[in-house]
């Protein structure tokens, strides 16, 4: 006979989201959006349309907890009266709890002011050109699939094709709920060890590329941008050709003088629609600028720790000579590395965020710890 684990309650789940009080808050949430007067200000309607999303997400996961929990009853009532046919469903109603109370806990950890913003992501090939760009290409098509598999939204806003295969740049647009505060701790480079399909010889190589992610800000954060720091150009879109293939001069690159940030978009066919993702872009990215001035000035010495500097190594995917994902920071090991390079990310996510909570992070290994 199995055992649980974890106590069930027999009732409800109120004691984590005590859901009376969620109720309360969208319904007073509700109608403060039926004023007519209100949509006028995005200032004031966005944040409340957030506020009312994430409480009905609330709402929402703890109607799944309260079924989950049920389910997992149930299944024990039947185990206990003697109907072993229903131990494998146990066991795998029980495994899908785990998993589903573990992305439940993470987002107990998301409580940053950016944490709930949509999340800009740049991918860039590190030296070694075709198979650096291939891995890089790799690194963006896993990203992509977290977020379909996620149910977020994507938007393309620059892409840069290889020479040869893979890319030489990538920024794009993650949409949804936390969003960032659950990718944020993705920046930094990522190290790949392979048998290279661009070498006769079938050789081992190492590749590397760089990922950054920047919360997309929003109306109700303020970032003031003078005209006279910014240089702004524009040229012609680049692309593989084709009968779509842009003639005009529609891309937009923006470069703030004082620091030196470029951004780029070129995805639109409308040189005022790249212009206005490009301040987008460019806003977020002068944001997290500032946000690491204050860190450099205040942090103490735990804070040195979490630090995650752009150019530091943070995981690597082995596919040869053994296969392992291995997260240096937080130690996390995934044994299936095909599984995380097709979006499966989430032991990653929360390590880091634990990783965070504790306030401390262990050294970093180096390429000798995994033997390679």
């Amino acid at each position: 006979m199995h055992s649980l684990p974890f106590a069930i309650p027999s009732a409800t789940c109120g004691s984590i989201f005590d859901p009376a009080r969620l109720h309360r808050e969208l319904e007073a949430i509700g109608k403060k959006l039926e004023d007519p007067a209100l949509w006028s200000n995005p200032a004031v309607s966005q944040p409340l349309m957030r506020d009312r999303k994430r409480l009905e997400q609330l709402i929402a996961d703890d109607d799944a907890l309260v079924s989950r929990l049920g389910d997992i009853e149930a299944y024990f009532e039947l185990a206990k009266e003697g109907a072993e046919e229903v131990l494998p469903d146990l066991e795998l109603a029980m495994q899908s709890l785990r998993e589903f109370c573990e992305a439940l806990e993470a987002k107990t950890m998301l409580s940053g002011e950016t944490d709930p913003l949509n999340a800009i992501v740049t991918v860039h090939p590190g030296a070694g050109g075709t198979e650096s760009q291939d891995w890089a290409e790799m690194l963006m098509r896993m990203y992509l699939r977290w977020a379909e598999q996620g149910g977020y939204k994507v938007e393309m806003n620059d892409l840069q094709d290889g020479d040869e295969a893979g890319i030489k740049s990538a920024t794009f647009t993650v949409s949804g709920e936390y969003a960032f505060g659950l990718l944020a701790g993705e920046s930094g480079v990522h190290r790949l060890v392979r048998i290279s399909p661009f070498d006769s010889a079938k050789r081992r190589h190492t590749s590397f590329a760089s990922v950054y992610v920047s919360p997309e800000i929003d109306d109700t954060i303020e970032v003031i941008i003078r005209d006279g720091d910014l240089r702004i150009d524009t040229y012609r879109s680049g692309g593989k050709g084709g009968q779509h293939v842009n003639t005009t001069d529609s891309a937009v690159r923006m470069t703030h003088l004082p620091t030196g940030i470029v951004v780029t978009c070129q995805n639109e066919r409308s040189q005022i629609k790249n212009r206005d993702k490009a301040m987008k872009m460019l806003r977020s990215r002068l944001y997290e600028y500032e946000l690491a001035k204050k860190r450099a000035i205040t942090k103490d010495i735990e804070d040195a720790k979490l630090e995650i500097n752009f150019g530091s190594q943070i995981r690597s995917y082995v596919l040869q000579p053994y296969r392992i994902a291995k997260d240096h920071r937080t130690k996390v090991e995934v044994g299936d590395v095909d599984k995380v390079l097709d979006g499966y990310l989430e032991p990653f996510l929360r390590g880091f965020l634990l990783m965070k909570r504790r306030g401390t992070a262990p050294a970093s290994d180096s390429a000798d710890d995994l033997d390679i």
